[in-house]
């Protein structure tokens, strides 16, 4: 039995009749920019994120950077960001001009350690970043305690947290601002590129509308220097076709990681800790192993299909080589870099090839 890490072309196949019906709704409207489908979508997702606003976009680095530059972040400002994180939460805050400044995770769950992020906390800090990493809620409490102390901003990366909960709380408006991708797969994709931005803050809101429309709210009449990033209807309708499972889907998840995690507590894998205030999406099931590589390597063999997220920072990429960060200056990130691994995860997938898994897994010997 093969197990791809994901298969993309099942949530179609589930949904085919009801994703065909919505581009065919789109095709058929004569409304290709903006309009009634993408405007449905925006308030079906507020309502599902408990936010007050949702605004959709082109992408999800476009909802970092618009939600930054709705902020007023620029040049000379500094955000906080994990050192742990796909690179994007560090591009968006380059695309404004402004500095990241990375904080290490706890090493329990991977994603930013609140007790770090005070002391690298300056004059110039304008936001917290954090990310909802592998679907599983940042302890926010503590971060939006912190921020609102010193009067800073909290920007929510939730590109893979989809449905995730927070104290009970479904994850979309704690902080000033919360950022969507919809990328295919996401746990709530498009078939294409796609983004959002959801908060509780009208004026956010406002300035976000008007930035991504070329700083347009009236045709022709430009108040800012804006840019072109809009959802596009099509994608808002496969969105809403898909939006309903959304719930069901996340539970499926849910499964899978609870089989994997009772089928491997007595392996050699370090397995995925979450506190007992996170109900996380499961986006992605990370395990860690100093031998990484090796099991892999083996896993492929098996037929298990895996992904490494991910395999180098940020602050060693070549993108970011002029802040000359010494190797040694982010250890944990530099640690789970090198030890974390995906198994594969997906609503369509399956208890069956979740055991599979397991049995391939348990199977490997030094």
């Amino acid at each position: 039995m093969i197990i791809p890490f994901l298969d993309l072309g099942a949530a179609y196949r589930e949904l085919k009749t009801e994703i065909d019906a919505a581009v065919m709704r789109v095709l058929e409207s004569g409304w290709y920019i903006l309009g009634p489908e993408v405007e449905a979508f925006e308030a079906e997702w507020a309502a599902y994120c408990e936010a007050d606003h949702a605004i959709g976009l082109g992408n999800g680095l476009d909802a970092l950077i618009l939600a930054l530059r709705a902020l007023e972040v620029g040049p000379g400002d500094e955000v906080i960001v994990p050192s742990n994180t796909y690179i994007a939460t560090w591009l968006a805050v380059s695309a404004v001009g402004a500095i990241p400044v990375p904080v290490e995770p706890d090493p329990a769950t991977h994603n930013i350690d609140p007790a770090r992020i005070a002391v690298a906390i300056t004059d110039r800090t304008k936001v917290l970043l954090p990310v909802h990493l592998y679907g599983q809620p940042a302890d926010l409490d503590p971060i939006l305690d912190l921020a609102h102390s010193k009067g800073i901003a909290v920007v929510e990366d939730a590109a893979q947290a989809h449905g995730a909960r927070y104290k009970g709380r479904r994850i979309g408006a704690h902080g000033d601002v919360v950022c969507w991708s919809f990328y295919p797969g996401k746990n709530l994709g498009a078939l294409g590129d796609g983004g959002a931005v959801t908060t509780n803050r009208a004026d956010i809101a406002d300035r976000i509308r008007v930035l991504r429309n070329y700083g347009s709210r009236e045709k022709y009449v430009n108040e800012v220097k804006g840019v072109n990033s809009r959802l596009d209807p099509i994608q808002a309708a496969v969105l809403r076709a898909k939006l309903p499972y959304l719930d069901a889907w996340t539970d499926r998840r849910r499964q899978i990681a609870a089989a994997y995690s009772d089928g491997l507590k007595s392996s050699s894998l370090i397995l995925p800790y979450v506190p007992d205030w996170a109900e996380p999406a499961w986006h992605l099931y990370v395990v860690r192993s100093p031998e990484r590589d090796k099991v892999q390597a083996r896993l492929k063999e098996a037929g298990v299909g895996t992904l490494i997220h991910y395999p180098i920072p940020p602050h060693l990429q070549e993108a970011y080589a002029e802040l000359n960060t010494a190797p040694e200056a982010l250890p944990l990130a530099k640690q789970l870099a090198g030890e974390v691994l995906s198994l594969p995860i997906g609503p369509q997938m399956g208890l069956e090839a979740a055991a599979v898994t397991i049995q391939k897994v348990s199977g490997l010997r030094a």
